[in-house]
């Protein structure tokens, strides 16, 4: 059977605690918690693509108080409905996220539509220690539709031609996340990220040609053409439905590897190289850095634990990191602490190395409170960097970026990260506090805080530093029982501000460093 993306149910959710499939316009419907797919990147992918159809269908106005509209299912039907004809999976017309006309070749098993999945040459050198083969050999049209949109929507370089998403491969997606109150909360996560747009500018059913790249002759990049944003001031929808990749999903009759179901399957996916490659496009649910030629590019998350030194551009800016336009803009408009929703493939440039799911505080604060916020983590990753000197001085390692040192130093920010948000929150009262109204009374509050927070981290790095030098100092002869009080004794004068490892930690608190004591000088000859 066919299916439709708008006028079918076929997204699976959890509605009361309770597995449910429902059409787009039934997010808005009551009690509707999350996305269930079987994977959490395809849970990201839906969250993306119903955040661009709802600004493609019914965006909010600029000047629109957002939060004030009430979820509308029968509202959002009827605006979505215009538009059903561009997105069919399966027929003889345009299909959604595939290339515009049959392509020829043999088709690759629909595995290859997921990013953990081996490449061929992977297969062929039996490489595919962290990826993996042969895993779905059919999928049922939803699955298939949303795996589909995944890889286009997050695609990393895949040999030549093979073009990577609009943002790169496994770009950082990061969402704004509203307190959950109320019965609606998955639609009051999407509506929240759901970029503004003037009525009068938004593109109609009539204009779908000119804004979804499967509509209309596929454009190809065989020379290296690059697709940048068209001019304007409104964002264009295709950064929602960008088509790097050229595909053709291949049907047939079967059953679902995932889900048992029998039916018509996708059973392979034919590509050909060269398609859309993108250039320029800045994409709302992103954060971006700038580089040295201070040219804007897409962050990408890091391998391990989300802790707080990557929250730059997350849950704060910085002169050289910017937060997602969703997010500031909820962050600008709400004044109210909520939480960023912070999830992305990390990548080594082919290779999946993990796959990050977090979240993380996004309290209300200032452009200033921001830069405060940034110096703070300054200072923590320098009492990381003593830490790790200290304790690679103590255990004789060879090199601090591997094995247990290497461990401690994810462990200490995972252990100081609670004191973090505090931090964060108590920034959040600086700019507009009563009795704050001078520079001079603002520096003296943020000094109290910088204060508290050297205390928390030299709390947890001299508690670090004693666990893992414990059986050093009852065990070992004394001249390694010698090392481990010297380097201890580093470690401390680092957290009273002693160079050459206390400067680094003192100078972004802005606290004042310890006087040098004067060399005696030396007494006259008589």
């Amino acid at each position: 059977m066919p299916l439709n993306l708008i006028n079918d149910a076929w997204i699976p959710v959890r509605r009361h605690g309770k597995p449910d499939i429902v059409r787009p316009d039934q997010i808005a419907e009551a009690g509707i918690e999350s996305f269930d797919w079987p994977r959490p990147d395809l849970n990201l992918a839906c969250m993306e693509l119903l955040i661009g159809l709802l600004y493609l269908a019914d965006a909010p106005d600029p000047y629109e108080d957002r939060m004030a509209r009430r979820p509308d299912p029968a509202r959002l039907r009827e605006r979505l409905a215009p538009f059903a004809s561009a997105f069919e999976l399966t027929g003889e017309g345009p299909r959604f996220m595939q290339d515009f006309s049959p392509l020829s070749g043999d088709p690759s098993p629909p595995d290859m539509l997921f990013i953990d999945s081996a490449g061929s040459q992977t297969i062929r050198n039996n490489a595919d220690l962290m990826v993996h083969r042969s895993r779905y050999p059919a999928l049922s049209l939803p699955l298939a539709a949303i795996s589909l949109y995944a890889l286009q929507d997050f695609a990393p370089s895949g040999g030549k031609g093979n073009r990577t998403s609009m943002r790169g491969g496994g770009p950082l997606v990061t969402l704004a996340r509203p307190p959950l109150e109320g019965d609606t909360p998955l639609w009051s996560l999407l509506w929240a990220n759901v970029p503004a747009c003037p009525q009068e500018q938004r593109y109609q059913p009539d204009k779908m040609a000119e804004c979804l790249p499967w509509m209309h002759p596929t454009r190809t990049s065989e020379n290296n053409e690059v697709l940048i944003p068209p001019h304007g001031n409104i964002l264009h929808p295709e950064v929602f439905f960008g088509m790097p990749r050229r595909l053709r999903l291949v049907f047939a009759e079967g059953r679902c590897a995932v889900t048992g179901e029998e039916g018509v399957v996708v059973t392979g996916v034919i590509q050909r190289p060269y398609g859309n490659n993108y250039s320029g496009w800045v994409h709302p649910l992103s954060p971006y850095y700038y580089d040295k030629d201070f040219q804007k590019l897409p962050m990408h998350p890091k391998p391990g634990a989300f802790t707080y030194p990557n929250w730059r551009g997350v849950a704060f800016g910085t002169k050289k990191v910017v937060k997602a336009e969703s997010v500031a803009a909820y962050q600008a408009n709400s004044g109210e602490p909520a939480r960023v929703l912070a999830a992305g493939w990390a990548m080594d440039n082919m290779k999946p190395l993990d796959f990050i799911w977090s979240e993380t505080p996004l309290f209300p604060l200032s452009p200033q409170a921001e830069e405060d916020a940034e110096e703070f983590v300054l200072a923590a990753e320098a009492a990381a960097r003593a830490l790790t000197a200290c304790l690679k001085e103590a255990l004789n390692e060879p090199d601090d970026k591997k094995g247990t040192i290497a461990r401690t130093r994810e462990s200490f920010f995972e252990r100081s990260q609670a004191g973090f948000e505090t931090v964060l929150k108590a920034l959040s009262r600086l700019d507009g506090a009563a009795g704050l109204d001078s520079s001079e009374s603002r520096r003296a509050a943020r000094r109290e805080i910088a204060e508290t927070w050297l205390k928390e981290l030299r709390k947890h790095a001299l508690r670090l530093f004693g666990v893992l030098t414990h059986d050093l100092l009852l065990n070992s002869d004394m001249d390694k029982t010698e090392i481990v009080v010297e380097a201890r004794k580093k470690l401390v004068l680092a957290f009273t501000g002693h160079p050459p490892l206390g400067t680094k930690i003192f100078t972004p608190l802005d606290l004042p460093l310890p006087a040098r004591r004067r060399k005696k000088q030396e007494e006259p000859a008589t």
